[in-house]
């Protein structure tokens, strides 16, 4: 039988000879004589006997208790100097991990001279102790009780800094990860993003005046990333290696485990409850800090080549075993599994960023804060105002240089002001957010919202959308819509780039289409030929799919940005200084026009869908403002009238509006709609959605209407459909809440085939499937009033849906609050369409632009009503 007396094979590698317990304590034995007889103690002979006998942790127990009882006999006790000072023995550490013999008592450290002794100050004798640590209650105390959710203008870092820098001193003086998980505890804990909001920028104040150095990890960490897009850098980390670190640190077995994530669905939530099972462990943690915890994401996403799946699983056990009680290791694993889920999206870490660094600086900080009892006495249009100013320039350089490493260091030397912007500028080489077209139902819509400005109709190519930088050294980088170098996908523009510069240009930064085409006749071809090319490793001379590159703005030439000048401007620039060369290289086909051209327009709309485009695009030509606007221009944003924005989950809320009755509050309003128009800039407005750009789809130009939905869970189908996921739910995305928000179930428009490789990708009898999920996530929004869902999906698609119309439904959680305080919206005759394969499920309907869907549909309601 294995008793904690047996001999063991040491870890380290090495050949020396393997020592029992007993060897290791000799001496504690030796030197506790006297007091073991006072006490009626065993003798040594019948310890040797009982240990054999004992499991580790009851062997641990009787030595702890026997130690006890020596120190509390030898306080009464005054050591001498020599007792006080004399260096250590230094102990000889134990092997087996789990074994009572791991944890050595810890010495005190030596001393290199004798100071005098007073004996009235001299501190009781350090413990021998060997810990039964509690997983659960080794929680850092310090962080936990910081009140992060407190107004940004009432909270005051410096009351807490001094606490915790004296806690993190023991550490190296780095901020502990206990600190990021409060935040993220009080952030999961609310659906306000008021809330949300506030609870970073205490956060990052914090960080900024404690530990500045730890402000980029804890960024990086808080947004669920650890580098840009455009960097390749992914964990690589599968389900397996949660599951195996969870299982070794926690003493869970399969069957626990399996148990723990059918109930809670949720990895974190997993790790979360099995930490709190985990009654002992013989090592106490060394606690995380953020750095140290961005270090080993960074390591194991480094880690290459022969060896690494060892070292990764390595790196993740030690996380996991290091975490310091149950709330950090539900964050440490979702951080693995790279679903955070706090709702922290993109532009909310920049909106706190930008009010953090108006209230913080670090130390040797030498720009301008804001007095926060100075900023409590402005009413709030006039702090609402400072914000957004804040706000804008944030925003704007993320958007130029979407990197937190090019961002926070430049935040922390000069703080937000307009040398920001110069600093996080434009860059070759680093791609820029790209400026997106808003959508309209059809071409009267346009023509409407255009009236009397001279625009510019394009061909929306059936393409893949690409941004294309050139250097002086004719080095070229090609980047998609979603920021992800393409480089390796097109070798032949990579060839092709540097030979349409025409005479002086050196470097540029130019956004097109690249299509399929036949190279003979130039025929176009579909997306789906498009994405059957090969997307890594292609070389020139394997290409079967010819493409073209169709281009319509340029943003950079020659080392200046031009994202300031009019449309018209930068495509005569395009189109002057670069040379077309036939079904390589050319110019999107377009027209100019004004409101009056409609029939031309739709001629020229016509034969975009002949040649199998998408529809057009309607880009402003000129800066001018249309004349009925001009007042707009000079009137305050807060002044305008504003969309009823009820109380419903914690969404802002306008003390002006009244929750009303829908139908009454959309023929009222319906006036003030037109007077919320702005003037229309012909700027490149990088990650911005405006009016200036308009699409006009072939599928936005039909009775039906069409959304990009992700499908979150299905329903066991009926008769024929038995076998098969149907109906599906589908939900839209909240940008605010990050949250994803139930809207309709859909089960039209699938065919047979695919409704077998559906089932076959969302299978919940294959455990090793993870595509699908045990429980519905905390993410998805659903109240479950149109039935429980039998199986819910990891979210990973966005698939097109059309639709008769929009109607205000109790079941849907859809856009809630937006256009009514009870309802959300929902869809009448969803019918599927396809699956969008060139969009991720952050670029989903959002829920403010359905609720836009919703009050254009009843604005035109009566007008409809009226003509019928």
């Amino acid at each position: 039988m294995s008793t904690p007396t047996k001999r063991r094979k040491k870890n380290d590698g090495s050949k020396q000879p393997v020592r029992s317990l007993d060897y290791f304590f000799a001496k504690q034995k030796e030197g506790a004589t006297k007091a073991t007889k006072k006490a009626n103690s065993v003798d040594a002979t019948n310890d040797a006997e009982d240990a054999s006998t004992l499991t580790d942790e009851e062997l641990a127990r009787k030595l702890q208790a026997e130690w006890n009882e020596q120190d509390r006999q030898a306080s009464a006790e005054v050591p001498s100097s020599s007792d006080l000072y004399a260096e250590p023995e230094k102990p000889t550490k134990a092997a087996t991990n789990g074994d009572a013999g791991n944890d050595t008592r810890t010495p005190p450290p030596p001393h290199a001279e004798k100071p005098p002794v007073e004996p009235l100050t001299v501190p009781a004798p350090k413990q021998n102790t060997l810990s039964l640590q509690s997983a659960a209650a080794a929680e850092d105390t310090v962080s936990a009780n910081i009140p992060f959710d407190q107004s940004p203008l009432e909270f005051d870092p410096t009351a807490h800094i001094p606490d915790l820098q004296n806690h993190w001193a023991a550490e190296g003086g780095r901020a502990t990860y206990a600190l990021l998980t409060r935040c993220f505890v009080l952030v999961n804990s609310t659906t306000s993003r008021i809330k949300i909001v506030d609870t970073l920028v205490n956060l990052l104040r914090t960080i900024i005046e404690g530990d500045p150095e730890s402000l980029l990890p804890a960024v990086w960490l808080a947004t669920n990333a650890i580098s840009p897009p455009y960097i390749d850098v992914e964990l690589g980390l599968g389900g397996s290696a949660i599951s195996k670190a969870l299982k070794k640190v926690c003493g869970l077995d399969n069957a626990g485990l399996k148990t723990l994530y059918n109930k809670y669905g949720d990895a974190g939530d997993v790790a979360f409850e099995a930490k709190k099972r985990q009654s002992f462990t013989l090592r106490k943690p060394k606690p995380l800090t953020i750095q140290s915890v961005f270090d080993s994401l960074v390591k194991i996403a480094n880690s290459k080549g022969n060896g690494s799946v060892e070292a990764k699983q390595r790196i993740v056990e030690r996380l996991v075993q290091d975490a310091r009680g149950a709330e950090e290791s539900r964050y440490i694993v979702r951080t693995l599994v790279q679903h955070l889920r706090i709702g922290a999206v993109k532009t909310t870490m920049l909106i706190a960023l930008s009010r953090a660094f108006m209230l913080s600086k670090p130390p040797n900080g030498e720009f301008e804060t804001r007095d926060r009892t100075a900023l409590q006495k402005l009413k709030k249009e006039e702090l609402a105002e400072i914000y957004s100013k804040n706000e804008e320039v944030v925003k704007a350089c993320f958007a130029r240089r979407p990197n937190y490493n090019d961002l926070i260091p430049s935040l922390l030397e000069i703080g937000v002001c307009d040398e920001l912007l110069v600093r996080c500028g434009l860059a070759l080489h680093i791609p820029l957010r790209p400026m997106l077209g808003s959508i309209t139902r059809d071409m009267g819509e346009m023509l409407t919202k255009l009236q009397g400005r001279d625009f510019s109709c394009e061909y929306k190519y059936d393409g893949q959308r690409a941004q294309v930088h050139c250097d002086e050294n004719g080095k070229v980088t090609i980047f998609s819509r979603h920021l992800e170098v393409m480089t390796d996908k097109y070798p032949d523009l990579v060839a092709l780039v540097p030979k349409i510069r025409g005479e002086g240009v050196s470097s540029f930064i130019l956004e097109g289409e690249v299509v399929a085409i036949d190279r003979e006749s130039g025929e176009l071809k579909t997306f789906q030929t498009l994405s059957n090319r090969a997307r890594k490793d292609v070389v020139i001379g394997s290409v079967t799919i010819d493409v073209c590159l169709f281009s319509f703005d340029l943003m950079y030439l020659n080392g200046e940005e031009l994202l300031g000048r009019p449309f018209r401007e930068r495509r005569n620039l395009l189109r002057s200084l670069f040379v077309e060369i036939p079904h390589h290289f050319t110019w999107v086909k377009s027209l100019d026009a004004t409101s009056s051209d409609g029939e031309v327009v739709q001629a020229f709309f016509k034969s975009a869908l002949d040649i199998k485009c998408e529809g057009i695009m309607v880009k402003v030509l000129d800066n001018l403002p249309h004349p009925d606007l001009q007042a707009d221009i000079d009137t305050p944003a807060e002044l305008t009238p504003a969309p009823p924005t009820p109380k419903k989950k914690g969404r802002p809320k306008s003390k002006a509006t009244k929750p009303t009755n829908t139908t009454d509050t959309t023929a009222d309003e319906a006036p003030k709609a037109s007077g919320r128009r702005k003037a229309l800039l012909s700027t490149y407005e990088p990650d911005k959605r405006l009016d200036s750009w308009l699409k006009v789809k072939k599928d936005y130009n039909t009775t039906s209407e069409t959304l990009d939905l992700i499908p979150v869970a299905g329903f066991h189908g009926s008769g024929r459909k038995a076998a098969w996921w149907s109906p599906i739910l589908l939900a839209i995305r909240n940008a605010e809440t990050g949250q994803l928000e139930a809207v309709t179930k859909c089960m039209s428009g699938f065919t047979d085939a695919f409704y077998k490789a559906n089932r076959t990708k969302y299978d919940k009898d294959d455990p090793e499937n993870v595509n699908v999920l045990a429980g519905k996530p905390s993410y998805v929004e659903y109240n479950g009033g149109a039935g429980t869902p039998d199986m819910w999906f990891e979210p990973q698609e966005v698939w097109e849906v059309a639709f008769a119309d929009l109607t205000l439904s109790p079941t849907y959680t859809a856009a809630i609050g937006l256009v009514s305080d009870e309802r959300g919206l929902s869809t009448r005759f969803p019918r599927f369409v396809k699956v969008r394969d060139d969009k991720g499920i952050d670029e989903a309907t959002e829920a403010n632009e359905l609720a836009d869907l919703y009050r254009k549909q009843e604005a035109r309601a009566p007008k409809e009503n009226k003509s019928s």
